[in-house]
């Protein structure tokens, strides 16, 4: 069963910064384009950023831009979402997802593998 494990979230005060890692179960995630997802108490799922396969095409919300950047090493299997100057509207639960083709979504339905998500809480 093809599974995606997100890490690196936590409690940080803010201005902060966090890293999150995503590491897929069963298959190589060279093949995938990557996306980040969040969801705040009573709010739907959005996309915040996401990845093609090559790395070569990125994509940013607006209110994260400048802030957050998405990476990927292919080497190692695992896809980053370092996020800086954190503000409390960027808490919520992250999800990372993988879809089986190689370009960028922000639409969680094109996604077909999702993590179980990882907290992140933005609070003084």
């Amino acid at each position: 069963q093809l599974q995606l494990v997100e890490s690196g979230g936590g409690l940080v005060q803010p201005g902060g910064s966090l890293r999150l890692s995503c590491a897929p179960s069963g298959f190589r995630l060279v093949y995938y384009a990557i996306g980040w997802f969040r969801q705040a108490p009573g709010k739907e799922r959005e996309g915040v950023s996401c990845i093609n396969n090559s790395g070569r095409q990125t994509f940013y919300e607006d209110s994260v831009k400048g802030r957050f950047t998405i990476s990927r090493d292919n080497a190692k299997n695992t896809v980053y979402l370092q996020m800086n100057n954190l503000k409390p509207e960027d808490t919520g639960y992250y999800y990372c997802a993988a879809r089986s083709v190689t370009t960028c979504s922000t639409y969680p339905s094109a996604y077909d593998v999702w993590g179980q998500g990882t907290q992140v809480t933005v609070s003084s």
